[in-house]
């Protein structure tokens, strides 16, 4: 079947862009084939223009399939996919009658690449419409030309600015930038890109400099760009660490680009994208996101039972939070708290969010009043007899948890599912507490809700396939990335951070700084230091966690620091009351994080502090994550070892060029981190022990992935 379906309205060759069997369209190589031919055997004598529409719902096309660059073997097959994609959309660009982009959708990485070589681009208002160069994300540059044209249509300090972070442009924003010279509705992206046609026959065309006066005079002068260029590679080098080789590659394409010609800039452009591909930190990344497309897939869809209202209880942050992802994507939501009063105010919570989305223009006043109807505030039960799903995020207490439950099932249906956001409860135990076990199941979502990717579901042996398939497809329906997880103590994120938070304690006991600990576990690629992790889980909370896997750990002979226990004994809860690690101040209404709290290390052998091997304090915290995800793959915590990385990356910070930490483990070897374990072991004693899979795999020189 072909790609592209073509029409001639108005003496204007409209194609449509509609991949066959698929969802989205894809840049493909079979797409970048047919439209060579297309632009080939078109006259262009014979028409006034051509218009690329989609025909699918929600998406122009959605990115490059990355499916091509796995099955290139060497940089020099990908670089040349690079050039031959380069050739035709300068073909395209420069093609003698106007081509122009009818966009609605997602717009994404080649996509947006596509687009912008069209010599005009009509978007819709819609809020389903997004563009954007994302390939940072996955360790690669814009290898379509986008480290080219999006300097030269929005200016070289806004196009960095995007290509470095993979950020999304909304529509109107990608008109004030002037990505896209038109907005209209998307059923008019079609009427409004043919009138573009003629308007560009007809002479009455002239693309608009958007940029500020600033950002001209900047970019207009050869000695101020190298300005630009240089500080965007000191920021660059500063938020990566050095540990992302990308972003460094995208600013000297840019640069080539702007300096010495497109075509210069097109060929550096293709060189670095094929040795890109090739690197460790790109592969590891690409691995990751088709861990993340298949953990938006449910295996078990026809079992899941269709769900159209939850109710939340508990409207706190967590409570709030799942409400707003539930609302954001079509359910109706009861949101329960003890008093209405509370309940209202998790309301309001999502009401200031969906209004922070309005002032950016992302959605419209219409659909923010829309999506906050979804959210009834509530103290009672009323209208719990027809919800599908209960998901309580109430405070860590199994005794509560299950008084919760008794309250519920008095007046929910039958075929409801009860669903605890613990972090660490057993969900077994909470469980003997229903009269029907089988549909009770952990849904353990992660705070911030709207921004923090993942969902894991806890399933006991009693909990049915439909429950687990309905908890997936909510999960998967409320944007999560879904990974599914047997019981037991801490499930799988809580336990492996666990022991990488103990181990922070154990260096801080030894002397190390506050300040020298978060800062070597960032340069490794953690987003936040460990201490910083305390203060914003809440020490309090940690406190919990370390009581309820203390039996576990005693077990292999290892008894973490009490310390989570004596501090909050004595006060100390993290950011939520000013007193953790670190001292916090309100700046502009937020609370800010400042310097270190130096009292705190009384509790830690005194104010003298001594200095730490980076390397030996970066390998004694990763490793001790990396051996518990081994020890719950062992003990069938885990079903596989993707579902590890997935959520050691997207519910922990797990450094994303790294992989997760299974990849990490083949990266070095198996043998190569046995030992760095034992020596470890010897040294600190059994809480270094190595996993006996991880023995296993040293021994047979195996890995745990096979690709």
């Amino acid at each position: 079947m072909s790609y592209l379906n073509t029409e001639i309205q108005d003496n204007i060759l409209v194609v449509t862009l509609d991949q066959p069997d698929s969802k989205v369209n894809k840049l493909t190589e079979e797409l970048i084939s047919e439209v060579k031919e297309l632009l080939e055997n078109t006259n262009p004598d014979d028409i006034d223009g051509i218009v690329m529409v989609s025909g699918k719902k929600n998406n122009f096309i959605a990115g490059a399939d990355v499916e091509m660059l796995k099955n290139k073997k060497a940089p020099e097959e990908i670089e040349d996919l690079s050039q031959r994609g380069n050739r035709l959309l300068l073909q395209l660009e420069n093609y003698p009658k106007p081509v122009v982009a009818a966009i609605h959708g997602s717009c994404l990485g080649g996509g947006l690449e596509v687009a912008m070589a069209c010599n005009y681009r009509v978007a819709s208002k819609h809020s389903d419409t997004v563009m954007g160069q994302p390939e940072v994300q996955l360790g690669l540059l814009p290898g379509g030309g986008g480290t080219q044209r999006l300097p030269r249509l929005i200016g070289v300090q806004n196009a960095l600015s995007y290509m470095l972070t993979g950020k999304n442009i909304y529509p109107r924003k990608a008109y004030k930038l002037g990505l896209v010279d038109e907005l209209t509705h998307r059923d008019a992206v079609l009427t409004a890109a043919k009138k573009a046609v003629g308007k560009i026959n007809s002479g009455k065309f002239e693309r608009e400099d958007k940029r500020s006066l600033v950002h001209q005079l900047m970019e207009g002068m050869s000695p101020l760009r190298n300005i630009i260029y240089s500080q965007a590679r000191k920021r660059a080098k500063s938020e990566s660490k050095g540990n992302y080789p990308a972003p460094e590659k995208i600013i000297d394409c840019v640069q080539e680009g702007y300096e010495n010609g497109m075509q210069a800039g097109l060929q550096l452009e293709s060189e670095y994208f094929g040795k890109l591909a090739a690197t460790p930190e790109s592969e590891a990344m690409v691995s990751l996101f088709f861990a993340m497309q298949n953990a938006k897939k449910n295996p078990n869809e026809e079992k899941a039972k269709e769900i159209q209202k939850i109710g939340v209880l508990g409207a706190g942050l967590m409570g709030s939070g799942i409400a707003d992802v539930s609302a954001n994507n079509e359910y109706r939501v009861l949101l329960k708290d003890q008093e209405a009063e509370q309940a209202a105010k998790g309301k309001k919570s999502i009401w200031d969010n969906l209004d922070k989305k309005r002032k950016k223009r992302i959605i419209s006043e219409f659909e923010r009043d829309r999506i906050a109807s979804h959210v009834t505030p509530t103290g009672t039960y009323d209208g719990f007899e027809n919800v599908g799903l209960v998901i309580e995020a109430v405070f860590e207490d199994l005794n509560l948890k299950k008084s919760i439950i008794k309250e519920v099932e008095e007046v929910t249906p039958d075929d409801y599912i009860f669903a605890s956001n613990t972090s660490s409860l057993p969900i077994t135990k909470i469980a003997k507490a229903s009269r029907r076990p089988e549909q009770v199941v952990g849904m353990h979502y992660f705070s911030p809700v709207p921004k923090m990717p993942l969902l894991e579901i806890i399933t006991t042996d009693q909990t049915a396939d439909w429950v687990t398939a309905t908890a997936r497809e909510v999960g998967i329906q409320q944007g999560k990335h879904v990974i599914v997880v047997n019981d037991g103590p801490g499930f799988y994120t809580t336990r492996i951070l666990a022991p990488f938070m103990n181990e922070a304690l154990m260096l801080l006991e030894e002397g190390i700084s506050i300040k020298e600990l978060d800062k070597h576990m960032k340069r490794f690629g953690f987003p936040v230091g460990p201490a910083t992790l305390f203060d914003e889980v809440g020490i309090d909370v940690a406190a919990h966690i370390t009581e309820v896997l203390s039996d576990l750990f005693a077990d292999r002979g290892v008894h973490p620091s009490k310390k989570p226990t004596e501090l909050f004994e004595d006060g100390y809860k993290g950011k939520k009351n000013k007193k953790g690690f670190y001292k916090y101040e309100q700046k502009n209404g937020k609370m800010k994080k400042t310097d270190p709290n130096k009292e705190i290390y009384q509790y830690f052998g005194g104010s003298d502090r001594k200095s730490i091997d980076e390397q030996t304090v970066q390998q004694r915290m990763t490793l001790t994550m990396v051996n518990e995800a081994a020890w719950c793959l062992q003990e069938d915590i885990l079903h596989n070892p993707t579902d590890g990385d997935l959520g050691a990356v997207l519910g922990l910070g797990f450094p994303p060029f790294l992989g997760g930490p299974f990849r990490y483990i083949d990266r070095e070897g198996a043998d190569t981190i046995v030992g760095r374990l034992e020596k470890f072991e010897q040294e600190h004693g059994p809480r270094f022990t190595p996993a006996d899979i991880l023995k296993e795999y040293a021994k047979d020189d195996k890995k745990f992935h096979q690709d």
